[in-house]
């Protein structure tokens, strides 16, 4: 077995074995602080049975990580369909990009939180509070990574397409996109990875069903074990979109694909 294999194998062992030691250390210091042996038989309880369905508020694992999930992809749905075409506006036109620029370095690094309580008042409904929030905070690695796609599109690329006379949409389908697609997917990754975020923060002040709520449902119930298992649990499913997105991104990058 080659040696890299076997590192990466045996180095998370080790750490993995570390950190099991400091959070047993963290256990014995603070009075009821869940240990890992408890968490890990809470986290068999938990899985053994994640479909129940016991009415409002009382639900599986899996539903409430179901729930979340519908509204992280509905809030980057969104977020795609609004911010890649503007992202391409942005890229083409000096004018667009004067005109927008000010607003999205304003708007950007405004917290999700913020947002919480004007869409609460808005919508007056949960699920569209929770997709709007994902959406005006995840939107903006799109925007951005497009317009940066398609300002890196060769100058020589350009001029070919006024040369053959191509229309505004033949020169976005012919020769910008090919080059931004790369660049598209990478934001779209990294708005993905926001969309996660924001949704157990949305969750914990919104309520309703979904994983933020759960764990904030387990901390008024002082079950500590739980909301270890809950931030386990999206930790796993946000690695897990980050994996699928990173396969994806990468298929469409043609940099890679030239050096492999």
């Amino acid at each position: 077995m080659p040696l890299k294999t076997i590192n990466a194998i045996v180095l998370p062992i080790l750490l993995f074995g570390v950190i099991l030691a400091i959070w047993s250390y963290i256990a014995q210091m603070i009075p009821g602080f869940p240990p890992p042996l408890e968490v890990g038989s809470e986290l068999i309880v938990v899985l053994s049975d994640p479909l129940y369905d016991n009415g409002a508020g009382d639900q599986g694992i899996a539903w409430q990580l179901l729930s979340s999930l519908k509204r992280v992809f509905g809030g980057f749905a969104l977020a795609i369909i609004v911010g890649v075409p503007l992202g391409l506006l942005i890229g083409m036109s000096k004018t667009a990009q004067t005109a927008f620029n000010p607003y999205i370095q304003i708007l950007k690094p405004v917290s999700p939180l913020a947002w919480l309580p004007l869409a609460l008042f808005v919508f007056k409904d949960v699920d569209m509070t929770a997709i709007f929030v994902i959406f005006v905070t995840s939107i903006w690695p799109i925007i951005i990574n497009t317009a940066l796609g398609v300002r890196s599109v060769s100058e020589d690329y350009l001029n070919v397409a006024k040369v053959l006379q191509l229309s505004a949409f033949e020169k976005v389908l012919q020769i910008i996109l090919p080059v931004a697609v790369p660049y598209i997917f990478t934001g779209m990754r990294l708005s993905l990875g926001i969309a996660w975020l924001v949704i157990v923060a949305a969750e914990m002040l919104t309520g309703g069903l979904g994983i933020g709520f759960w764990i904030w449902d387990e901390y008024n119930n002082l079950n500590y074990s739980h909301i270890i298992i809950g931030i386990i649990l999206i930790g796993i499913i946000g690695y897990i979109l980050d994996t699928i997105m990173g396969k994806i991104a990468d298929y469409f990058d043609y940099t890679k694909k030239g050096r492999s």
